[in-house]
């Protein structure tokens, strides 16, 4: 049994230990913003935070979470009002969609760190979230639209 909770709510899954923590998301517990993309790491469509910090999910094994705190796309903002959700709305960020959810919340972790990023900063910490609609321009834009609205707001 692991024990951990998934934005703000406990949870028990009986899964075995080496069970990806994207499969608990999507399949045990039926959140389906979480995305599945390459399955090895690579391109953030699973992104998640454990513990505040941006991870991927689909090579995290359940047993790594325990007693961790999860935080998913659908619990950064329970109205969709967080400045980033917004920002990509703003900027029509996404195209086909499918990667913007590890997107957004991998720029969450870079505006925890950075509150004023550079455009380095956004290349480095982005540069592990893949677009096959290449809208790293209006992500960009977003990213600097939400740190303008965040400023002199309490960073999470």
């Amino acid at each position: 049994m692991t024990t951990f909770t998934v934005n703000g709510k406990a949870i028990v899954t009986a899964v075995d230990p080496v069970t990806p923590l994207l499969w608990v998301i999507r399949d045990e517990i039926g959140m389906k913003g979480t995305k599945f993309g390459c399955g090895i790491g690579m391109c953030g469509a699973c992104t998640v935070h454990l513990n505040g910090r941006a991870i991927r999910s689909c090579i995290t094994p359940i047993s790594v979470v325990a007693d961790a705190a999860i935080t998913t796309i659908e619990g950064l903002s329970t109205d969709g009002q967080h400045p980033l959700q917004k920002a990509w709305i703003a900027t029509q960020a996404p195209q086909c969609g499918y990667c913007q959810s590890g997107q957004i919340m991998q720029a969450a972790t870079l505006l925890n760190d950075f509150p004023e990023p550079t455009d380095a900063n956004i290349d480095a910490v982005m540069s592990g979230n893949l677009c096959r609609c290449m809208a790293y321009v209006r992500i960009r834009k977003a990213i600097k639209l939400a740190a303008a609205d965040m400023k002199g707001a309490p960073r999470a």
